[in-house]
């Protein structure tokens, strides 16, 4: 599914125009976005739960070289399902 799949089902099962649609779906995505960049947690009853967790600095090696390369920290959004969405 992309993000047309789901303008295009908000506009059969509300009968609003598929600009107001696709306005709305962004908005949502948009503010999802921006709460994760902020580390929020998003709770969707029924749905799941997205957090950002941090990643720990590690030690990779170059593939071709078999030098060894120091891997910064960062954030990875994670995303956890509700009972809902595992039952299926």
């Amino acid at each position: 599914m992309i993000k047309l799949d789901i303008v295009t089902e908000i506009v059969n099962r509300t009968g609003i125009t598929k600009t107001k649609a696709e306005v709305a779906v962004e908005t949502v995505f948009e503010s999802m976005k921006k709460a994760l960049a902020r580390g929020d947690r998003i709770e969707l009853r029924g749905f799941g739960v997205f957090n950002v967790k941090p990643r720990k600095t590690g030690i990779g090696r170059n593939p071709r070289t078999g030098e060894e390369v120091s891997i910064p920290p960062g954030k990875a959004v994670r995303f956890k399902p509700g009972k809902e969405l595992q039952s299926i």
